[in-house]
């Protein structure tokens, strides 16, 4: 779903990319963002001070989650636009409401819908015990750290270590090892990955443990397909972004920097564009919020303003087959209603180019 304001953008790169080139930017005049401990105040070519973009208070030492690291510098002058994501770009979840939600719920999936024992129902989530960056090996039911030679450094079956001998003789020593991707193994590469993989250790676990709740062809990789599902049927039915919409304070960092960083980027005469794969419904609640828009005094009443911040805003994407699928569909949303406007029961109407 598209709502335009412009003409088609390109070559857009992470904000993360842009106080690369600080020195770039300031030859032009343009306003800048150093990311130096305690330098966090824009500044023009003269070098005069201006407003603070990234924090609302002044000589406050920058804590690790606000510095910006870069492993390559950028030439700003071929960049034309900057795009964003929403969930968990701009939007940052708490883990320990968020995380606890989409878990919450898809236990429920599973003992509802898929037949689990009620058992499970009474299963707590510990928010910091998974992290990024490990590898869940579907068909033994087992949770892999590597180093980036592929060698298993740790592995646990459930939330048992493993043996180092065990570990060695399933996952080897040597410098030819398995490949570990897909569809035998499953990468926890997003913040959306950790309640599941909490899960499926914990049902691994109890499957070990009560093998007569269970059939016999009920094994690992069956658990993680449902696990998934459940996920996945949690984000479509709307059990997840409904209860953050009542409430988006209590599931989403507010971050006061959000604002004024869009119009640095718009006041240096860069477009810039918001592609997410959320719905509209959900993204207007989510971007009043974060734009400080939103008024919990007043249910379902929010403010359009936001969209004064992006020249396009793309919602319901599907990302990543819409960077791939050049023959996808673009409908046109009428803000207030939701509505579809250039749609004629699900058939695109054929619009003249502006």
């Amino acid at each position: 779903m598209r709502i335009p304001t412009t003409s088609s953008i390109s070559n857009a790169f992470s904000f993360s990319s842009l106080c690369s080139s600080t020195r770039l930017l300031s030859r032009r005049g343009i306003g800048i963002c150093s990311v130096m401990a305690g330098e966090r105040i824009s500044t023009d070519a003269a070098g005069k001070e201006g407003s603070v973009w990234s924090t609302l208070r002044w000589g406050e030492e920058a804590g690790i989650g606000k510095r910006i690291f870069c492993n390559r510098s950028l030439n700003m002058r071929s960049i034309v636009a900057v795009g964003f994501d929403m969930d968990y770009t701009l939007a940052q979840y708490l883990p320990e409401t968020f995380e606890s939600l989409a878990y919450t719920g898809t236990i429920r999936k599973l003992v509802n819908d898929l037949g689990y024992p009620r058992e499970i129902l009474g299963w707590t989530f510990d928010w910091k015990y998974m992290v990024r960056g490990l590898v869940l090996d579907k068909k033994r039911g087992n949770i892999l750290k590597m180093d980036r030679h592929k060698y298993v450094k740790v592995a646990h079956h459930g939330f048992k270590e493993l043996p180092k001998e065990e570990k060695n003789a399933t996952y080897g020593n040597k410098l030819i090892r398995d490949s570990f991707d897909e569809p035998e193994y499953a990468l926890i590469d997003t913040l959306f990955s950790l309640a599941e993989a909490y899960l499926f250790a914990q049902l691994v676990d109890f499957r070990d443990n009560h093998p007569g709740k269970f059939s016999s062809d009920f094994d690992y990789g069956r658990m993680y397909r449902d696990v998934r599902a459940a996920v996945d049927l949690c984000h479509r039915d709307g059990t997840l972004k409904e209860m953050v919409a009542k409430n988006p304070g209590k599931y989403i960092t507010e971050d006061f920097s959000i604002v004024p960083m869009f119009k640095m980027l718009r006041d240096s005469g860069r477009a810039t564009f918001l592609v997410t794969n959320s719905l509209w419904d959900y993204t207007n609640v989510v971007m009043n919020f974060l734009c400080g828009y939103y008024n919990p005094g007043k249910e379902l009443s929010y403010s359009y303003d936001w969209l004064k911040n992006f020249d396009v805003v793309i919602t319901g994407s599907s990302k990543p087959s819409f960077f791939l699928d050049n023959r996808a569909n673009l409908f046109e949303v009428e803000p207030e209603s939701g509505m579809l406007l250039n749609t004629d029961d699900g058939i695109v109407i054929p619009q003249a180019r502006k």
